[in-house]
């Protein structure tokens, strides 16, 4: 029995569908997501979202944010988040780049944030790209 899955940014729902199987990385370390899990609320890294829906898989890039497991629902709460498919692979390696430079330059925080969020985004094109090449 599938249970509902919303990943909400500030600007747009991002994902909102019946899901079997959730796939993510708290700040605890990876969580697996199954129909009536018990209730948890944790922070979440900047990281891969695998969503399993049957035989379909699809992933989100999430850049942080919260998870609330409860047993009909989950709800991730993110500052941004983008669905594999609609990433622009040329802009993330763009951005992946400018990035690495900046983070070269000085020890900067938000440079190395940058450049994290830059290669997840690249990953979840990759993976996107690597099922496309299974099928």
């Amino acid at each position: 029995m599938p249970f509902k899955l919303e990943v909400i940014s500030p600007d747009r729902v991002v994902f909102a569908e019946d899901v079997d199987f959730i796939a993510v990385r708290g700040v605890e370390g990876e969580l697996g997501i199954l129909p009536s899990h018990t209730p948890l609320f944790t922070k979440l890294n900047v990281d891969l979202l695998t969503v399993h829906q049957g035989d379909k898989r699809e992933v989100v890039a999430v850049m942080g944010g919260f998870l609330d497991v409860q047993p009909e629902k989950v709800t991730i709460l993110t500052d941004a988040a983008e669905r594999a498919s609609e990433i622009d692979a040329i802009r993330a390696r763009q951005a992946k780049e400018r990035a690495e430079i900046q983070a070269g330059k000085v020890k900067d925080v938000e440079a190395e944030a940058a450049l994290h969020r830059a290669v997840i985004r690249l990953k979840a094109v990759d993976l996107i790209g690597a099922a496309r090449v299974m099928r």
